[in-house]
């Protein structure tokens, strides 16, 4: 059963009815589910939730929907990698990679949809849809198929083409529209007002944003029940951040795990920073800009928990920091390179930022630190394809493969001599 008994208003904290609505009428502040915390913490116990299914669905008790209803593609309980290789390069001694590539539809996407689209069926929805950056696409369109729902996406016109493909495959009506993403949730946000759909991050906003917390509970049960001492997110609209700090929060309300001090620390990328730029400019008023970044999935200009993402920032001590598109290609090749993970330009800009973040001591060498991949690197193979080397390409004889390994290494020499040379 699930122990959501409201939806509150994050401003004014005025509740509503779990309806399909998003916005307070009072002061148009955004709507939130609300639980009945004493319930749920004589029903949850770390033993009950251990008994449940290796997915999101072993928190059912911890959302806001019927799990007897759930749409479900097995989202959830990703690894949470020891990343030795990667901490050794950074100098930390306690890094962690929580993979989010390894969901059904290759992003943490998965687990917010999830969620979504068994709401939306509890309200006895036919059709599911939301506006995307693309890998939200990927997840409604297969949800919706999962479900048997009609299903429309709304996508930016110079979205990566796997993540267009990613999508058409489940049969999506997918729309592409000729402006960013911003523009993209406006017209959504028009749409949700005439069609009877369920816009996932629309009017099913506040169940939908949910399931993000379920990364806090996985990571703090895999730490063995208890919250890491920092945590680095990349960041969009801010969600994925507040819910992650949230989800701490609420296992140490239910003493499933000791007081929170977690550091949360957020990325974004350069050509998409109105987060870090109200951060660094010491106020909460986020100016929106105008997205220009190979960091698509991160192409949220006017980010609707920006405010709030700066909250927690301030309340957890945690650092703000924008990477350049040079940084978040690096970045991919880094953790490819020492953990053997292809992650999309997101998990680039997570890991340019981690390196920064322990460069500068922001993060301490024996800090317990988990760094969040949230999507596969298949799906923005633009972005790094021209930053490789090309295969080698020979005859189909030992003399041919040897002249052309020793041309590679010569290359090699000379490379590492003059980039010597730059430096000196």
């Amino acid at each position: 059963m699930s122990f959501a008994n409201a939806l509150r208003c994050r401003e004014c904290k005025r509740e509503y009815p779990l309806d399909p609505i998003y916005v307070c009428d009072f002061c148009f502040g955004p709507l939130e589910v609300a639980y009945d915390y004493d319930a749920m913490r004589e029903a949850v116990s770390r033993d009950s939730i251990e008994r449940g299914p290796l997915s999101v669905w072993r928190y059912a008790d911890l959302l806001p929907c019927d799990a007897d209803l759930a749409v479900d593609i097995q989202a959830g309980y990703t690894p949470l990698l020891k990343a030795d290789r990667l901490g050794t390069e950074l100098g930390l001694r306690n890094l962690y990679i929580k993979n989010d590539c390894t969901n059904p539809t290759w992003s943490f996407k998965d687990r917010v949809v999830t969620v979504a689209a068994t709401k939306a069926r509890e309200f006895g929805f036919k059709t599911l849809a939301c506006a995307s950056t693309g890998n939200l696409a990927n997840s409604v369109a297969a949800h919706a198929a999962r479900a048997g729902l009609d299903s429309f996406v709304f996508i930016p016109s110079d979205l990566e083409q796997g993540k267009i493909v990613a999508s058409s495959i489940y049969d999506v009506t997918l729309v592409s529209i000729n402006g960013n993403y911003d523009e993209v949730n406006r017209l959504c946000s028009e749409l949700a007002g005439k069609y009877p759909w369920a816009f996932v991050n629309v009017n099913m906003r506040p169940y939908y944003a949910e399931g993000s917390k379920t990364l806090a509970y996985e990571v703090a049960e895999q730490l063995g029940w208890r919250a890491p001492d920092h945590c680095v997110v990349p960041m969009a609209s801010g969600s994925l951040y507040v819910k992650i700090w949230k989800g701490f929060q609420e296992l140490a309300k239910l003493h499933l795990i000791d007081g929170v001090q977690t550091k949360m620390s957020g990325v974004q990328a350069q050509g998409c920073s109105p987060i870090v730029t109200a951060w660094e400019a010491g106020t909460n008023a986020i100016r929106p800009v105008r997205p220009s970044t190979i960091a698509k999935s991160l192409a949220i200009g006017n980010p609707a928990d920006g405010y709030y993402a700066l909250g927690v920032m301030a309340e957890t001590c945690g650092a703000c920091l924008a990477v350049s598109d040079a940084e978040v290609i690096q970045g991919m090749k880094l953790l490819a390179r020492t953990e053997g993970i292809f992650a999309e330009t997101a998990g680039g800009v997570t890991i340019a930022g981690l390196k920064r973040m322990a460069e500068s001591g922001h993060i301490r060498p024996d800090e317990v630190t988990v760094v969040f991949i949230t999507g596969a690197g298949l799906k923005t193979v633009e972005a790094v394809i021209d930053e490789l080397e090309p295969p080698l390409t020979v005859e189909p004889t030992m003399a041919s493969f040897e002249e052309a390994l020793g041309e590679r290494a010569i290359g090699e020499r000379n490379d590492v001599a003059a980039q010597e040379a730059r430096s000196a």
